[in-house]
């Protein structure tokens, strides 16, 4: 599962907004927002979302011994 701050960062590090997470995913604005702030919404969506930031080039980090959930680019940037 990933977590409303994930959702959150992989949108930050890509410098996409909400809107085009949105148009990406093929689900409404309001949906992205929800996610964002952990309301519940269908797994459908929910996957659709994330397989548009993973698309886009982030990777979901599950939470480790000892360390949390993160996200980071799925290949370097600058390469």
């Amino acid at each position: 599962m990933i977590t409303p701050a994930q959702f959150r960062a992989a949108r930050a590090l890509l410098g996409l907004s909400q809107e085009e997470v949105a148009a990406q995913a093929h689900v409404s604005k309001r949906t992205v927002v929800s996610l964002e702030r952990g309301r519940p919404t269908l797994n459908a969506t929910e996957n659709a979302v994330m397989m548009a930031l993973i698309e886009a080039g982030v990777l979901f980090t599950p939470a480790m011994t000892g360390e949390g959930p993160g996200v980071r680019f799925a290949r370097d940037p600058e390469a």
